[in-house]
């Protein structure tokens, strides 16, 4: 028997952001092969008959390599119908998705893929952040801000200090410095508007905004899963701070106000 794998996107950790058709995967999956990101409120929807595969992985740990996930999958493949490989945010978007894809079709295994929302469109919608805005943000670039261990952040900086683009850093906690000091070295100012957003949409949810050139100071109070965004839609945030007096939003308050986007 050769069953289907479905790389399902858990979406940014709300489980109310999860979609119609990834529920219905989860409450009709054989085994279920998840990914640490993939909010807590999101596993009790899944079959509770269904095989449970727990891999998620953190920087420097070994246990779970991503040949050993592939390996896995495979065998589930094998013995049962319907093999959920659950991702947080989208399974594209620094999921490896590709690289799973890739694997089972060489091996004749049958996928298919259900996009999730991605923790920066998920986790700037829950700040009032526009990834764009006319007249102020023409373009958006998800960069990772983490890299293997013998590289170093070798990105095309000179790009990415343009300020019409807002950047969405994944994983930037661990090299927060870097990427501040080569957005300025390559023209990016250190009053642009900047923040940090830990894991977004959820409960934990934590947030700061400040000038670009504070963040590696404030960086020091977010641990893993940080989003890192840069632009001037940032400033765009302050229309949602309302919500925080509601108890909608857990506002801290940057170290510097920044000044106001022209209208």
């Amino acid at each position: 028997m050769s069953g289907t794998v479905y790389l399902v996107g858990a979406g940014p950790g709300d489980p109310e952001l999860l979609t119609v058709r990834a529920s219905r995967l989860l409450q009709q999956a054989d085994a279920v092969v998840c990914d640490r990101l993939v909010g807590g409120g999101i596993l009790p929807l899944i079959n509770p008959a269904a095989q449970f595969h727990d891999v998620g992985k953190m920087a420097g740990d070994c246990r779970h390599r991503q040949e050993d996930i592939h390996q896995l999958l495979l065998a589930l493949a094998g013995s049962c119908s319907r093999v959920v490989r659950l991702k947080g945010g989208d399974p594209f978007i620094f999921g490896r998705g590709g690289e799973e894809l890739l694997f089972l079709s060489r091996h004749g295994v049958q996928v298919e893929v259900v996009p999730g929302i991605s923790a920066a469109n998920g986790c700037a919608a829950a700040l009032g952040i526009p990834l764009t805005h006319r007249g102020v943000a023409a373009s958006v670039r998800f960069i990772t801000g983490h890299l293997r261990d013998d590289a170093g952040l070798e990105l095309d900086w000179s790009s990415l200090a343009d300020p019409t683009c807002t950047l969405v850093f994944y994983m930037a906690v661990a090299n927060a410095a870097e990427i501040v000091a080569s957005l300025q070295r390559h023209g990016r100012g250190g009053d642009t508007p900047a923040a940090l957003v830990h894991s977004g949409t959820t409960e934990a949810q934590d947030w700061t905004v400040a000038p670009l050139r504070q963040i590696p100071q404030l960086v020091a109070g977010f641990k893993p899963p940080t989003l890192l965004v840069v632009g001037d839609v940032v400033r765009l945030a302050q229309r949602a701070w309302s919500a925080a007096a509601a108890g909608q939003l857990l506002l801290r308050e940057a170290a510097e106000p920044c000044a106001p986007v022209a209208a």
